[in-house]
């Protein structure tokens, strides 16, 4: 019996090691990261973006000055051309955050390879978690947390496995990855111990897992969601012969396109909702076998329905033509607001049948 306690107390101690570890590797991939988007900024891709969009005062663009022999051509420079109209305009995807740099895009490579790196280290942190009390790790806020960015990195490295065009996601993924761990092991944090008997049941496997899945995907949804108001905004300001500043410009153009980042979302939106309402029909199973009701408003239910109404709404949404766009995209922020809310407001805040997940 002693040495079980001792065993275990071992590893859960190499889970925090290991947690630890993993966010001292996700902070150097922050950085190549980082150094990526720099080196983007200064590239050719980037200063011919920018020439492109100096035009004068008039809307037009410069002038290109071609050396030939024996005297000087002046060119003008193509105009860059955009639709005003929502999920109209004929603008190409952007390079990526490498610009189209030799160095840039080797920063970024290192920094995919330190996210797989880092991925694999918190997993087994995750593991080892887990062994410790030998039970899914997701019986309070802490676990949650842990697994939650995990699996959002995993959908990331999924997608890149995939040969999708997101390794722009990398940036904000680890910046909120970091965030994310840094306040479960300060705030979060609760030792490993026993689950309370309302969650020894099969469907803690099935309903929590696929809540996570479910939220780590919304989190990349709701990424390119904001990121392609951003380039709307950046896009209707360039149709309109406006002047973007330099940081938007080098930032921005790229990025893809907003009709590519719009798609993007709606896509992985509208694959995980089925998923998001079987979670919400397990947990009413679950509640009927644990409480004897199916469903009794618990605030955690009211929130996850909230949510799945909201989604919902977004779904309709971006299939209306009127709707289309940016006023969509503001919904789908709003539905991922409420997910967020269900996780971290209802648990800290709110006292319901759903208040075992400790903190602190």
């Amino acid at each position: 019996m002693e040495l079980a306690a001792a065993t275990n107390e071992n590893l859960a101690n190499l889970s925090n090691t290991l947690i630890y570890s993993a966010m001292a590797v996700y902070t150097l991939a922050f950085f190549a990261y980082i150094t990526e988007w720099l080196f983007g900024s200064r590239s050719k891709v980037g200063r011919t973006a920018a020439a492109l969009t100096a035009g004068e005062d008039t809307g037009r663009a410069p002038a290109v000055t071609v050396q030939k022999a024996g005297g000087t051509a002046v060119l003008e420079r193509p105009k860059v051309v955009t639709r005003a109209a929502a999920g109209a305009r004929d603008v190409p995807d952007g390079p990526g955050a490498h610009g189209g740099d030799v160095q840039g895009d080797l920063y970024g490579r290192i920094a995919v390879s330190l996210t797989v790196l880092a991925f694999l280290i918190e997993f087994a942190g995750v593991l080892a978690r887990a062994l410790s009390v030998q039970r899914a790790p997701w019986g309070n806020m802490y676990e949650f947390n842990l697994t939650f960015s995990t699996v959002a990195v995993g959908v990331y490295l999924g997608l890149l496995a995939l040969k999708k065009n997101i390794r722009w996601l990398g940036l904000p993924l680890v910046t909120s990855v970091l965030l994310d761990l840094g306040l479960a092991v300060t705030v979060l944090y609760t030792a490993s111990d026993q689950l309370v008997p309302a969650l020894h049941s099969y469907w803690l496997y099935i309903h929590v897992s696929t809540a996570i899945f479910c939220g780590a995907v919304f989190y990349v949804g709701a990424v390119g969601t904001i990121l392609y108001l951003f380039k709307d905004s950046y896009e209707s300001k360039l149709a309109a012969g406006g002047r973007p500043g330099r940081f938007a410009t080098s930032v921005l153009e790229r990025l893809p396109a907003s009709a590519s980042l719009d798609k993007f979302s709606y896509r992985v939106n509208a694959a995980v909702f089925p998923l998001w309402t079987f979670t919400i029909i397990a947990g009413a199973i679950w509640a009927g076998d644990a409480w004897g009701r199916y469903w009794g408003w618990d605030p955690k239910e009211t929130w996850s329905f909230i949510t799945w109404v909201a989604y919902a709404c977004y779904l309709h949404a971006r299939a209306t033509a009127g709707w289309k766009g940016r006023k969509a995209a503001y919904i789908a922020l709003i539905a991922f607001a409420c997910w967020l809310f269900n996780y971290y407001g209802v648990n800290i805040f709110v006292s319901g049948k759903h208040s075992y997940a400790d903190v602190g």
